[in-house]
């Protein structure tokens, strides 16, 4: 199996589109995740099928045993989350707040505090007509979305693991939702724009990246809105010695494709999905490259 992760520096690249069409476009049978679990939205492109949902027990929260607690107020005193709160004759911890850091376990002179696994988000399982999609959604506000990353990569090779592509939609930026999607992957495609911005992003990315040594892939979108950014995109890439292998026009088309909750590719021979076709059969070539030196 090829592991290959399709990620951004920043939000709004069109990263989900490209790896939405990727799902069609590549051969052979593959299974997909959605590791963006702050903002799962490929599911909203491949309508896939639900299967089953898991629980993603994330981060511990304080609990107060009202039986045992003998209302120092200790625990609220040293809380530095206010997560500690007054109920009448008792005290008690609000999940929201807390942070899980246990000094309040440490302080209660009773035991009365103790740690316990809290439901963070929901793993799904789903079925889209390219393969299994394993995709999540975090509690907003709940805080581990690394793990929860994790817990996703791992369930999607527990149950497809044979199959011949592991495609991945990573979340943007370069925190640890990014580290995690990367770690173990063989290729990773950077979605990129023609802006300061963009570039700069790139670097960071790609910086990041380099440390875990995948092949670097690169892809320009909306390249022609600014073909200066876009120029100097492709310079920064060449000079690096990474491989920059597509460039997506803008074209309305890929926004009426969203709209109707299908790949860009699905709704014609409009221009993006053309160059989306190119880079399709260029990343074809480099992980048939790869898979052959192995």
């Amino acid at each position: 199996m090829i592991r290959l992760a399709v990620i951004s520096g920043k939000g709004g690249t069109g990263k989900t589109m490209v790896t939405a069409a990727l799902s069609r476009l590549l051969k052979g049978s593959l299974v997909l995740a959605d590791c963006d679990v702050d903002a799962a939205n490929l599911e909203l492109v491949l309508r896939p099928n639900l299967i089953r949902t898991e629980p993603f027990m994330g981060m511990k929260t304080a609990v107060i045993d009202p039986a045992l607690c003998v209302q120092c107020g200790e625990c609220r005193e040293h809380c530095r989350f206010d997560a500690v709160e007054r109920d009448g004759d008792a005290y008690k911890v609000s999940p929201l707040r807390c942070e899980g850091c246990a000094v309040c376990t440490v302080v209660c002179p009773a035991a009365a505090v103790a740690m316990q696994p809290r439901q963070t988000g929901e793993i799904l399982y789903s079925e889209t007509d390219r393969g299994h999609l394993v995709h999540a959604q975090l509690v907003p506000g709940a805080d581990n979305s690394g793990l929860l990353v994790h817990a996703v990569k791992k369930t999607a090779m527990e149950r497809d693991g044979s199959c011949d592509l592991f495609l991945i939609d990573g979340p943007p930026g370069t925190g640890c939702p990014l580290i995690s999607t990367i770690s173990g992957v063989d290729v990773v495609l950077v979605v990129t724009e023609p802006s300061v911005s963009g570039l700069h992003d790139l670097k960071r990315v790609v910086t990041v990246c380099r440390q875990f040594r995948p092949r670097i892939l690169v892809a320009i979108n909306r390249f022609d809105l600014d073909a200066y950014q876009a120029g100097e995109i492709e310079d920064w890439c060449r000079r690096e010695n990474i491989l920059l292998i597509g460039k997506i026009p803008f074209d309305p088309a890929v926004i009426e494709s969203v709209r109707a909750g299908v790949p860009v590719t699905d709704t014609g021979a409009s221009p993006a999905a053309q160059a989306i076709q190119i880079l399709a059969a260029n990343l074809e070539q480099e992980l048939t490259h790869l898979d052959n030196q192995r």
